[in-house]
């Protein structure tokens, strides 16, 4: 499966929000950050994507044709998308909240195959712990990790994750993305992650897409993307990248003291 995205004009009524986007073919297996500063247009780029919000102009192209093209759904059994605001039947447990989500787009007939695609899930993501807990009783952190596994449980076939981090520890961070990639890639799955730290997204991504006031400003692989003069420019900070012992990509920003 490829995603692109041709020309895509996208907004909330007479608010247009991007303009002219276009992304050419993501590859099976991709992981692709979305970068850029708060309201740079990442969550309508991901929610118009999913299907919530119909574009003005242009369309987005799931293998050969228009996501358009596909039922409702269709378009949710393909494509998997965890927003930044979620919500859950605090009645439920973690299991039976991971199930349901599972259960929206196959059917309400629970098989042992379902159950067992629940707790594989969970395994792989480190949350097999909490499995018996109540949703209520959950940190804001676990909350969020276990919104994942509810967008992963599905096995869709393109998964979108509006900042799956900001509520995570360091530790969990690194969890919950080597885990996600680790498991988008053995399926062949694209993912896009809506990721404000850079070094986060130097370290798990193979491409990163920099968007602001609703544009593409630079698309390609980490190296590419975060050594540009726009990454500053773009988060009005003083930015170098940098290469760490074990060559891993850093980038070093400090405030713009002229601004």
């Amino acid at each position: 499966m490829t995603l692109e995205i041709r020309k895509l004009t996208a907004g909330y009524g007479r608010k247009i929000v991007l303009k002219n986007v276009s992304v050419p073919a993501i590859a099976p297996g991709s992981f692709v950050g979305v970068i850029g500063p708060n309201a740079a247009g990442k969550s309508t780029l991901f929610r118009t994507i999913a299907g919530l919000i119909k574009p003005l102009a242009g369309a987005v192209h799931l293998d050969s044709g228009p996501l358009t093209h596909l039922s409702r759904r269709d378009r949710a059994r393909a494509i998997a998308y965890m927003p930044q605001a979620y919500g859950c039947n605090a009645l439920l447990t973690v299991f039976e909240s991971v199930l349901l989500a599972l259960k929206q787009t196959s059917g309400w007939r629970v098989k042992a195959d379902n159950l067992h695609q629940v707790s594989a899930t969970l395994s792989a993501l480190r949350l097999s712990h909490l499995a018996d807990r109540g949703i209520s009783d959950l940190s804001g952190g676990q909350a969020q990790m276990v919104a994942v596994a509810q967008t992963l449980v599905r096995a869709p076939r393109m998964v979108l994750l509006d900042e799956p981090t900001s509520a995570l520890d360091l530790h969990h961070q690194l969890s919950i993305l080597g885990s996600v990639r680790a498991q988008m890639k053995a399926r062949g799955t694209i993912v896009m992650a809506a990721l404000h730290d850079l070094n986060l997204a130097a370290k798990f991504c193979d491409r990163l897409i920099l968007i602001n006031q609703g544009r593409i400003l630079a698309d390609g692989t980490p190296g590419e993307v975060l050594g540009l003069r726009e990454i500053g420019e773009t988060y009005r900070v003083n930015t170098s990248l940098e290469t760490t012992r074990k060559g891993s990509l850093f980038v070093d920003a400090t405030l713009d003291t002229h601004e």
